[in-house]
């Protein structure tokens, strides 16, 4: 199918385009899969590391138990994240670590705050509440929805008194 698709595709281009095509893919460097594959891994090991230490320290000095403890770890990592984007450190974790710095709490703040950041010339209204959920938007309506549905049928099992 990708062949058919690349073959209908070529037909459009002229021989000296079709040529220089495959003389770029000749020259494109290899891409060192297994070496971006382990930066993102210890990359998100360690946010998620440093998201446990975290959780530990309001455990141990305030008093939290396992479950509590996980809103405040989460919110100290959004401030983190946010706090690191305004900074432009975040950029320099994510150009190293690829997908390892997507984990989710600290990846969508970086994408709200970077999309408020980047459009913050335009004004409060229209440029950072306008444009900041452009990029994370998608995420969150996928995540209401998805949620909606799940619940739905969790209430329809129970309703009908399957589990």
């Amino acid at each position: 199918m990708a062949k058919a698709k690349a073959k209908a595709k070529n037909k459009k281009l002229t021989p000296t385009q079709i040529e220089y095509q495959s003389f770029a893919k000749q020259r494109e460097p290899a891409r060192p899969v297994f070496k971006n594959c382990l930066r993102a891994f210890f990359v998100g090991g360690f946010i998620c590391l440093l998201g446990q230490f975290i959780q530990s320290f309001f455990i141990h000095f305030f008093n939290f138990t396992e479950k509590t403890a996980g809103n405040p770890t989460a919110a100290v990592l959004i401030f983190i994240a946010i706090l690191l984007t305004g900074l432009g450190v975040y950029d320099k974790i994510a150009q190293f670590a690829g997908a390892g710095s997507a984990v989710p709490v600290t990846g969508f703040a970086n994408s709200i705050a970077s999309c408020a950041i980047e459009h913050r010339s335009e004004g409060y209204v229209l440029g950072v509440g306008g444009n900041m959920f452009k990029l994370a938007g998608s995420v969150i309506t996928f995540g209401v929805v998805s949620a909606f549905v799940i619940a739905l049928i969790r209430w329809v099992i129970r309703t009908l008194g399957v589990a």
